[in-house]
């Protein structure tokens, strides 16, 4: 059996030492090398030939960015950036997302050596999906769109034991009853590779289009600079969701990193509301919880959309939505990073469309058009 090569670029030794505990203690996996900075990585890929690289954001000499986007405009491969847990280590991390990262790995500022272990099967995760994704060569300028990545397969992830399905946080009812008046919703899901892809399919949409929520699998300082950096993006308004909001046209609610998203009805108005139960397809936000939440507070006057992303969460949400009479959409497996949520999703035949991600904004009004009539 051929082995994951990685090398880990890291100027902390405490770091690159329990990477590499964590991730040679898994049998498909080797780790070929470390490196202190990207001075000495760049001639360590040249003489080891790596799969995927494990790329620190702060780095002395030459950042972790800088390096990225050399790297993915000269020799592409797949990177998965490690980024703190801070404000500002958000910002850097969707900056290295956009450039062409895979995926990445938060590391808190205190206690590092308990934090990335009790993380340790989500690292192992994240490196053996990095290893199936083709990267390809690109120009790494801010106006440049993603580059496309291809993946086949998907992984379960996530350090938390239980695996509760959306149940636990809210039950089916046995008939789903909806007003032919009420607003149109569009609610969406990702995990790898859906901050830039959900940045894609905003962009295009009229600020006048009907609201969306999204969930998107991601730690709760970095949900907040998701939402600032997609309002950047996008001529819809962007916020992080707050508990108890109206829910309005031309706005889009982006679930916090550690709370569910629900959509709820407050007679024919919508509004989000925030739960804090327990991880649901070991996530929190669940793609799984907000459709669900949708199929039963909006059914046939909604759009459910499922894009990239590691694992199964939301697929059987999709399912439900289309029941209860919305139209829904999945990435196809080209455009994806991961195909993982969405290619469940397609195999539950729960899309009615599969469409790659520069059709998406289109199949979205489409659909919404349908919906009007």
């Amino acid at each position: 059996m051929k082995k994951i090569r990685v090398l880990i670029i890291d100027d902390s030794a405490l770091v690159r030492r329990l990477l590499t505990e964590i991730l040679s203690s898994d049998p498909e996996i080797e780790i070929v090398g470390t490196a202190m900075d990207p001075h000495i990585a760049r001639q360590k890929i040249k003489d080891l030939t790596p799969d995927v690289l494990t790329l620190d954001v702060e780095m002395p000499k030459m950042d972790g960015i800088s390096f990225l986007r050399q790297l993915m405009r000269l020799r592409p491969m797949p990177v998965i950036m490690i980024s703190s847990l801070t404000d500002e280590g958000a910002e850097t991390t969707l900056e290295a997302l956009a450039a062409g990262a895979v995926d990445f790995i938060s590391k808190p500022k205190l206690d590092i050596a308990n934090t990335l272990v009790d993380y340790a099967e989500d690292i192992v995760s994240k490196v053996k999906s990095a290893a199936d994704v083709k990267v390809v060569a690109r120009d790494t300028s801010p106006a440049m769109k993603r580059a496309t990545l291809d993946r086949a397969g998907s992984d379960e992830q996530g350090p938390i034991d239980e695996k509760y399905s959306a149940t636990v946080i809210l039950q089916r009812p046995a008939q789903i009853r909806t007003l032919k008046t009420t607003e149109k919703i569009v609610a969406i899901g990702a995990s790898t590779g859906g901050t830039e892809a959900i940045k894609e399919v905003l962009i295009p949409l009229r600020p006048d289009n009907p609201a969306i929520l999204i969930a998107q699998h991601i730690p709760p300082v970095f949900s907040s600079a998701f939402a600032r950096r997609m309002d950047q993006h996008a001529a819809m308004t962007v916020v992080e969701a707050v508990d108890g909001q109206q829910v309005l046209p031309g706005h889009v609610y982006i679930a916090p990193g550690d709370k569910h998203l629900l959509l709820t009805r407050d007679g024919a108005r919508y509004r989000c509301q925030l739960n804090d139960g327990p991880p649901v397809n070991r996530h929190k936000p669940s793609v799984d919880v907000l459709f669900r939440s949708v199929a039963q507070s909006a059914g046939k006057n909604a759009v459910g959309v499922l894009l990239t992303g590691m694992g199964a969460d939301g697929a059987r949400g999709l399912c439900e939505m289309k029941e209860a009479g919305a139209i829904t959409i999945a990435q196809d497996e080209k455009s994806s990073v991961i195909w993982g949520m969405p290619g469940e999703a397609v195999k539950l035949g729960a899309a009615q469309k599969v469409l790659s991600l520069d059709q998406i904004s289109a199949g979205i009004v489409s659909a919404l058009n349908v919906l009007q009539n």
